[in-house]
Parts: structure tokens; sequence; C-alpha cells
């Protein structure tokens, strides 16, 4: 039977050196919307015809993105690596407007909010097709768990 959903996800802690308030509430919303809705089932055939559900683990190595892809209770069913070069500009993008959104929640008019806010909905929308073109031939993402995983990875790359 088929059940192609995360239903757990796991950063590593140790690539993430900071976090303020703002973006740990970033992380939190991502990964509680992903696991609300999500469709995400990886192309490969896995031992036993697994079809899902997954756990997930997302992690960096050596300039690469690392998914762990684990069966429901933990079996490793392979990993994932996606070179980050063409993600380093988004990441880069989705944080300084990120910055801007925050900055403009404490200080500026409901008009300007939105503004900045469709601003940032567009690097971040941007971003995920980008993931889902990365992830083409290799995992079936809808656009809101790509959109999602994009927040989980811009996590990874937070230096401080």
């Amino acid at each position: 039977m088929s059940d192609p959903r995360i239903i757990a996800v796991d950063l590593d802690e140790k690539t993430i050196l900071w976090r303020n308030a703002d973006i740990e509430q970033e992380r939190q919303v991502a990964i509680v919307d992903l696991l609300e809705s999500n469709h995400f089932r990886p192309l490969r055939p896995y031992p036993e015809d697994y079809a899902g559900p997954f756990r997930i683990g997302l992690a960096t190595q050596e300039g690469r993105l690392a998914i762990d892809i684990m069966a429901m209770g933990g079996e490793r069913l392979e990993t994932l690596i996606l070179g980050m070069a063409r993600f380093r500009r988004p990441i880069r993008d989705y944080f300084a407007i990120c910055d801007s959104y925050f900055q403009a929640l404490r200080a500026s008019t409901p008009q300007q909010i939105e503004t900045v806010d469709m601003a940032r909905r567009g690097i971040h929308n941007d971003a995920a097709e980008l993931l889902k073109e990365r992830l083409e031939g290799k995992i079936d993402v809808d656009f809101d768990t790509a959109r999602r995983l994009f927040t989980l990875i811009c996590m990874l790359h937070i230096r401080g």
C-alpha cells in the first residue's frame, strides 16, 4: 500500500550554528505545516516495494544537501545528495528578504509589511520551483512540500 508522505523530519542540528527567535519560529511552522500536509514520493524502488510513509533527515555535507530517506521504522532506504550551487543565491535572497520582513513587522505600516511579504513569497515560490526541478526524476513532491522543504534547507545554512 502506498502512502507517499513525510511523517517525521530531522535537521542536522550540528550544521545550524545560530538561530534567532524569528528563524526558530519559521523552522517550527515549516515542520508543522510539512507534517500536516505533504506529498513526497521517491521514484526509486525500495525493498519489499516500500512506498511510504517516510522519515527524512536533512543535512549538509561538503557543501551539498543530503536527504536521508527512511522507512517509518527508521530503516534507511537511501541518501539523496544534491549540489547546492544553484541554491546559494535563492538562500541568500531568502534570508535578506526575511530580515526585511521581520524588521517591517516591528516598525512598518501594514501596506509596507504586505509589500515586503509579497516579495518574500515570490522568492520563496521561485526557490520551491527550483527545488522541484532539482528533485525531478528522483522524488515527486508537490509545490507546498517543496516550499516547506526549502525553508528547512535554509535553516541548514544559517551561519550567524
